[in-house]
């Protein structure tokens, strides 16, 4: 109210209670604790050990002593004690904090006091900063000693009174001081020293130089100057995660040069003050919820059992957190299904930084400031690819070179600049550490001695760019992409985009649907192939080598090994240095998008170490492909692509350069039902034998079948409800055998709207599995794996005897130090057999060595982790080919048998079909024309595509325009193009390129109209652009009802395409007809085409006779409205009589 700032410092420990000290208006400081009730801080201040209020003074340098004579009257009356003066002979007291009247200085006077100690009442010694806020808190505390601190502290806590003072000790002690109950951790202790540097390092300076602190209470002082001797040690300080009494006064004495003007205040969205919460330290804090849960069932366990009779197995139940990892994975906020619509879009989701979340905030509450461009997100997180919508802002994305360091903080690379010279070193900077620092873009020119080139350049210095002389420059960026994310950086022409469009760009690409065949942008950005690499999409050869076998399954390389000096980890395998590359063929992603993997090498190739063998989905010749590059005109078409729609010509679709493939997974499964089981058959009751044609004994669609909607994928039967047959049914039954009226028919069809072709099926039981006996089936698994573990026994013994055969051994020992073969024995056959054994390996200490080569204990060591992982393997599939034997498949309780089938359709590109550009240049396929009327060229080259010009001014993305002419040339001339963000082609070289390849240097020709053969009057804009089909596909989209489900309340029809509902027709629609005066239609609409139960009936019975259509009756809604009315206790009826 007085116009006062108010400021407020909080700690938050990883674990243990928050502490917040904030000052108020009446200039003191009170803390809360848990966000409870609060308390001055003089008494937090005293209950922690500064007991007297000399002892708080002399903390923040408040106590003056003056000394005593008649003529100091005028400079002492005012002025308050800071300790309690005694007269000796009449045993008076005048306490501290006593403001020195002329009585009480007259009084102290005569007591023989030679100097009194008091409050100062100006500014501080120290950069005058005013201290009052201090001194004004302890005159308002309640509290003069240790013990009454100490009980207000715990009242206001516990909101009941301590039981004695020790226990309140404790109490407090606990809450911040312990460590079982209290922890910074090792970000929060980090913050506090990075943030508190300076407060802490004149604290220091402070404290070692009074000599009158020495005297504080209960050795108080002792503790603090430990605890500065463990700070200035640097690796003990960060040990010390719970807080101590340094820090508290460390904080205080920030707040004071807050209130002071002194200080800055934490900027929340800085990166510093922000930090990456990893899957893997979310899934530890799961598991230590988890495993202090099962600790909890243990002691409970323990309490009421006899202890004599309990075995461990009895004590512990894994599930319990099991279940906790489990749910975590399962229901958390976080935990997403991954995007797999092509390589970019998996990679982007695993890139993905999220403010939501358990912990994090809220779309609801989070603001403006949080959501936006931050300067400390340089390098960091991407200013352009985040969603659109309600998450803008609160989702972004890892830049290019962005890392993530141990503590969480986001760091990016800079090279070091000394003195204007450019250094080859890199290093990595976070938020904080790059904090003042003076930064110069790549573009800056340089000198042939790599020293900057200008003697001032613009630099970057926290949200600024000032000039700056070059010598000031402490770090240059590493490269133009650093500022920006994969996607973003895969947009070339980047720099003439308008933010909101490349936004756009960035986050179709996700959307790109792979096409039947890939081709790679003509116009790229140097990033695809990165991007197609690290996505792990293409299979890159581990070795160099060469190719032995291709066919359309696998790849089949044979490494070049120098078996002398190295271990490769293909020796163990069957076919030693043989390594086998499995592809991926028509798999299914999460988006029901194709994966599918298909060679690029052939037999008898070389290949070295890195080179790509095979290309995915989405990948040409390993670099990225999205979509197709197409001819492009940008002119008027007959009104067909008003609106960002798009004219495309016939031949993308007779040429599939459109088409994708997509796999849909159906899955149908038997329950035990309370009637009896459900069954899986193709004997299904009252359907013809064409409809079960498809489909094989166990009633599941055979392979290659085709199938359209309504088709029988899955027959299935599932039994009635028990009736009492008549005497006439049982009869007729006994005769017949009639079972059909027992089941009724539960099959799966193909839902509306879907044909394609089965291209796989599955079938899991939970029974046992018919065939041989089960004994001689684990028989036979058991003699299948005894001699894969007999070979890779031989194989490991021959690969050791190689390695050490006839070397001496400098001595093998176990773990605790045992000899287990002397020093200086020969490596025999004897002594070699004993490695066979899995004990004695495990046993041994191989970081010792076994011999005097350093590169044969590492070759050795690589061998046996190998041998051991291989061995493991063997035991593992041993054991879930015996499991499913015994068991059957894991299948979900409840589920006897569950069968999936795959069906995959080819789409062409069609009406209504989402295409885009990469810069964020989207539309909707408005009209397919022949070929014969598209507009063409001079020379007869008929354009593919026509875009509308009216969709580039407006949007300020001219990127497009540059890939449009570029692309040109670079078709004409039979290249690719490269031109990375920032520093890319110039307009003076797009247009030499355009020359080069002898096209008009601004990019436009003549047209001619495919209709009449007429020119336009105008030149158009034509060229190359790359174009993606994204996965909005009108097939999914399309949807119509007649008649369905409708809501239970208000019994008006469901809505969307999934529940199979209807169109809303609202408010804005009423008005419409209205307008027009279209009364019958507006009846319809508000009754029996929306809620009028008996009138719908009747009129669709109406409509099925032929006859004229009924009066329509009263809709539900009105019902349901005079039902509330009747529940708010108002009595409302319907009067047939008019009054």
């Amino acid at each position: 109210p007085n116009g006062k700032k108010m400021y407020s410092a909080k700690i938050v420990p990883t674990r243990g209670s928050w502490i917040e000290f904030q000052t108020d208006i009446n200039n003191q400081i009170f803390v809360y604790i848990d966000q409870k009730k609060n308390f001055l801080v003089s008494a937090l201040l005293r209950a922690i050990g500064f007991a007297k209020d000399e002892d708080i003074l002399g903390l923040f340098d408040l106590v003056e002593e003056i000394k005593m004579s008649a003529g100091k009257k005028d400079q002492l009356i005012g002025k308050y004690l800071a300790s309690d003066i005694v007269d000796m002979q009449t045993g008076e007291v005048v306490s501290a904090r006593t403001a020195i009247t002329e009585d009480i200085f007259e009084q102290i006077l005569a007591a023989g006091y030679k100097a009194v100690k008091v409050m100062k009442s100006y500014s501080g010694s120290d950069k005058g900063q005013d201290k009052s806020i201090i001194i004004n808190t302890i005159l308002n505390d309640s509290s003069a000693t240790e013990e009454e601190a100490l009980e207000i502290v715990y009242e206001e806590l516990r909101a009941n009174e301590a039981p004695d003072i020790d226990a309140a000790r404790s109490f407090l002690e606990r809450t911040f001081f312990n460590q079982k109950k209290y922890d910074l951790g090792d970000v929060g202790r980090y913050r506090i020293r990075k943030k508190l540097a300076r407060e802490f390092e004149e604290l220091e300076t402070y404290l070692s130089g009074k000599k009158e602190l020495r005297e504080l209470s209960d050795g108080i002082y002792q503790k603090i100057l430990q605890t500065i001797q463990s700070f200035s040690d640097e690796p003990v300080g960060d040990d010390i995660l719970v807080l101590t009494h340094f820090d508290i006064i460390a904080v205080i004495n920030y707040l004071i040069k807050l209130v002071n003007g002194q200080a800055e205040v934490d900027d929340v969205d800085h990166l510093a003050n922000r930090r990456v919460r990893s899957v893997g330290e979310q899934l530890a804090a799961q598991f230590v919820v988890g495993l202090a849960r099962m600790g909890k069932n243990v002691r409970e366990k323990l309490n009421s059992r006899d202890s004599d009779k309990i075995a461990p197995a009895d004590l512990i139940n894994a599930r319990t957190v099991s279940s906790v990892v489990s749910s975590f994975f399962a229901t958390s906020q976080l935990s997403q299904f991954m995007d797999q619509t092509n390589p970019l879009a998996e990679m982007t989701n695993k890139r993905r930084v999220s403010a939501l979340g358990p912990g994090g905030l809220t779309r609801e509450r989070a603001g403006f400031e949080v959501r936006d461009v931050h300067y400390t997100h340089y390098g960091r997180l991407c200013p352009i690819e985040t969603p659109e919508g309600p998450n803008i802002g609160l989702i972004s994305s890892l830049s290019v070179y962005a890392e993530i360091n141990d503590k969480g903080f986001i760091q990016t690379p800079y090279r070091v600049v000394e003195k204007g010279q450019v250094t080859d070193r890199v290093v990595m900077l976070s938020a904080e550490d790059e904090e003042n620092k003076i930064t110069v873009p790549v573009s800056v020119p340089l000198d042939e001695n790599r020293k900057i080139a200008l003697e001032s350049v613009q630099a970057r210095t926290k949200g600024d760019y000032p000039l700056v002389p070059a010598e000031d420059v402490n770090y240059m960026d590493v490269s133009p992409v650093q500022i920006v994310s994969a996607a973003a950086a895969l947009i070339p022409f980047l720099e003439h985009d308008d933010g909101n469009r490349a936004l756009m760009g960035a986050n179709m690409q996700r959307q790109a649907v792979p096409l039947l065949t890939s081709e790679a942008p003509v116009v790229g950005t140097g990033m695809e192939a990165k991007v197609a690499r690290d996505s792990r999409s293409v299979i890159v050869a581990e070795e160099s080598g060469t190719v032995e076998e291709v066919t359309a399954d696998y790849i089949r390389v044979r490494y070049d090994i120098d078996t002398e000096n190295e271990v490769h980890l293909s020796m163990l395998d069957p076919d030693e240095g043989l390594k086998t590359y499995k592809l991926i063929k028509f798999k299914r992603s999460n988006q029901d998008t194709c994966i599918s993997q298909k060679s690029l090498v052939r037999t008898a190739q070389r290949v070295a170490k890195g080179d790509v063998l095979a290309d995915s989905s989405s990948t040409e010749n390993g670099e990225l492909a999205l979509g197709k590059n197409v001819l492009v005109a940008f002119m008027p078409w007959r009104g067909y692509n008003f609106e960002d729609a798009i004219i495309l010509s016939e031949r993308l679709v007779y040429d599939d350069v459109f088409t994708s493939i997509h796999i849909h997974e159906f899955e149908a499964n038997v329950r035990d039902t309370k009637r009896g089981e459900e069954q899986f058959t193709r004997d299904i009751y009252n359907v013809s034998e064409d409809a079960l044609r498809n489909l094989d004994e166990n009633g599941i669609v055979r392979i290659g079948a085709e199938v359209k909607e309504r088709d029988i994928l899955v027959g299935k039967i599932t039994p009635k409800g028990e009736s009492d047959p008549t005497p006439e049914e049982k009869l007729l039954r006994a005769i017949f055998g009639d079972k059909s009226s027992d089941v009724k028919d539960a099959s799966m069809h193909v839902p509306a709207g879907m044909k394609g072709i089965v291209i796989k099926t599955k079938l899991f039981s939970r029974k046992k599995k018919v065939g041989l006996d089960v004994k001689d089936r684990i028989e036979a698994v058991d003699k299948r794996y005894d001699q894969k573990e007999y070979d890779l026994r031989k194989r490991f013994a021959k690969w050791l005897n190689q390695l050490l055969d006839g070397k001496k051994t400098t001595g093998i020992f176990n773990e605790k130090g045992k000899v287990l073969v002397a020093e200086g024995s020969v490596f025999d056959e004897s002594v070699l057999a004993r490695f066979s054994g899995l004990p004695f390996l495990e046993s041994i200490d191989f970081s010792k060595g076994l011999v005097e080569s350093k590169k044969v204990n590492e070759n050795v060591i690589r061998l046996v982790k190998e041998f051991r992982f291989k061995l493991k393997d063997i035991a593992d599939e041993r054991e879930n080919e015996k499991y499913k034997i015994n068991v059957g498949d894991e299948l979900p309780p409840g589920i006897e048998e569950l069968a999936k089938v795959y069906i995959a359709q080819k789409r062409k590109i069609q009406v209504g079909d989402k295409m885009a550009g990469r810069h964020g240049n989207k539309g909707v396929v408005g009209k397919i024309l022949s070929i014969e009327d598209m507009p063409f060229m001079e020379d007869g080259t008929p354009v593919d595509i026509v875009l509308n010009p009216l969709g580039v001014p407006s949007r300020m993305n001219i990127g497009q325009l540059y890939e449009t002419s570029l692309g040109w040339a670079a078709k004409k001339l039979g290249v690719k193009f490269k031109t990375p963000i920032f520093n890319g082609a110039t307009y003076e070289e797009v247009q030499n390129e355009l020359e080069r390849a002898g096209l008009p240097m601004h990019g436009k020709v003549s047209l001619f109209d495919g209709r009449t053969g007429e020119k336009f009057d105008d030149e158009v804009t034509v060229g190359y652009i790359y174009m993606l089909k994204l996965s909005h596909l009108v097939d999914d989209k399309i949807h119509a009802r007649s008649t369905g489900p409708y809501s239970l309340i208000t019994q008006q029809p469901l809505g969307g395409k999934a529940q199979f509902g209807g169109q809303r027709f609202g408010e804005m629609e009423v008005w419409a007809l209205e307008a027009y005066g279209a009364a019958n239609i507006l009846r319809e609409m508000l009754t029996v085409k929306s809620d009028d139960v008996i009138g719908r009936n009747k009129t669709y019975e109406a409509i099925v006779k032929g006859q004229n259509l009924p009066e329509p009756g009263t809709p539900e809604s009105f019902n349901v409205l005079v039902r509330e009315l009747q529940g708010l206790g108002l009595e409302i009826r319907i009067d047939e009589r008019v009054p």
